[in-house]
């Protein structure tokens, strides 16, 4: 049993969600966890199973609206995980990120064990350069690609963990109670203008289903609310964008017969709550990596089109098509195939500890 080991994942919300095998099982193998995560993975890293501490940090590698890289800041991240006198740490990237930067501050923190999967060479910044086996898929999905470095570094799922995404409870109550028919919920928000659907197509498929006597729910957020309210109109929908912090989104998502979302933190919430998706999925990043993991899911967008793969954030293409192809009325069809599929997402075995936080961490602009 390792005393105490940092799991590093420095991406948003969705990343964090899809870190959640991987950190159950550095939980299985430890007294102690500590999440490393970027200002906009925080509430996720906050409702995972298994984690003890969070300590926040804007990576100026890895966020999208990178901050300069300051000499002090960087010094006062090295200080605190010296802080922590862990054992093992654990780099978790994507496939077109390196460790690197990263195990080196882990090194100066004095950790005297670091582990990554790497394609470029480590010199001494890695005692565990994991490469992937070469019998996975090259879309391996991301939960996955961490478990396996996880798994790679000796620390495995407890027996009854199923290795799904999961969510630390009892989440909160929906701040509105909805009541009759499985409701819906229409999430049109995303992190990256590339893969939004249209918010005329939200609306469409608003009067859609309300036609069809679902309830409707609408979500969003802060800074979302303009959008929303556009979706919803006067349909008689529920707006709640603005309204929900992330676990009470996740309490409404739980809720849902289905959701229908693009490719976005709020889908793996959905998954983390056994929620079926429908998925409006830009191909712009491999669905196989990223697609909803291990819950019912219809994807729709064209997979084929010619931003496949180009990690594009803005659409160069008039007219956006590989997801202004999706129609309303295909939206409504999938949400009818996906009703009543829904199970229970399954809680890990091993009883989560409270987690706290380490405000005196976050950057400055960067804790939310």
């Amino acid at each position: 049993m390792v005393r105490h080991s940092v799991v590093v994942r420095l991406d948003n919300a969705g990343d964090v969600l899809l870190a959640g095998p991987a950190v159950r099982a550095v939980a299985a193998g430890s007294d102690r966890v500590t999440l490393l995560v970027g200002p906009a993975g925080e509430a996720a890293a906050r409702l995972l199973p298994g984690v003890d501490d969070v300590l926040v940090w804007r990576c100026p590698w890895i966020d999208p609206a990178p901050p300069p890289v300051e000499r002090e800041d960087v010094e006062r991240l090295v200080g605190l995980l010296r802080s922590l006198r862990a054992d093992r740490a654990l780099v978790l990237t994507s496939f077109h990120q390196s460790p690197l930067p990263t195990a080196l501050l882990l090194r100066l923190a004095g950790i005297p064990w670091v582990g990554a999967i790497s394609e470029d060479y480590p010199g001494a910044l890695l005692d565990l350069r994991h490469r992937l086996p070469e019998h996975l898929p090259e879309d391996l999905p991301e939960a996955e690609r961490a478990r396996s470095l996880a798994e790679a570094a000796g620390f495995a799922l407890p027996p009854g963990d199923d290795g799904r995404l999961a969510l630390r409870g009892p989440l909160p109550a929906a701040p509105v109670p909805v009541g009759g028919e499985p409701y819906v919920v229409l999430h049109p928000g995303t992190s990256v203008p590339a893969r939004a659907w249209p918010a005329q197509r939200y609306a469409e498929v608003c009067r859609l289903l309300l036609a069809a006597g679902h309830p409707v729910l609408v979500t969003g957020g802060p800074s979302e609310r303009a959008l929303t309210a556009e979706v919803v109109a006067d349909s008689g929908a529920v707006d709640l964008g603005g309204r929900t912090c992330l676990a009470e989104l996740a309490a409404v998502l739980a809720g849902a017969g289905v959701v229908v979302v693009g490719n976005t933190g709020p889908a793996h919430l959905a998954a983390a709550v056994g929620t079926p998706v429908v998925s409006l999925f830009a191909p712009t990043v491999p669905a196989g990596r990223w697609r909803p993991y291990r819950v019912p899911t219809v994807l729709l967008g064209d997979q084929h089109a010619v931003c496949r793969g180009s990690r594009v954030t803005r659409c160069p293409h008039p007219g956006h098509p590989c997801l202004t192809s999706v129609t309303a009325a295909d939206v409504l069809v999938a949400v009818t195939e996906l009703l009543g599929t829904r199970t229970p997402a399954r809680p890990p075995a091993r009883p989560p500890a409270r987690p706290s936080a380490r405000d005196d961490l976050a950057t400055s602009g960067g804790g939310r």
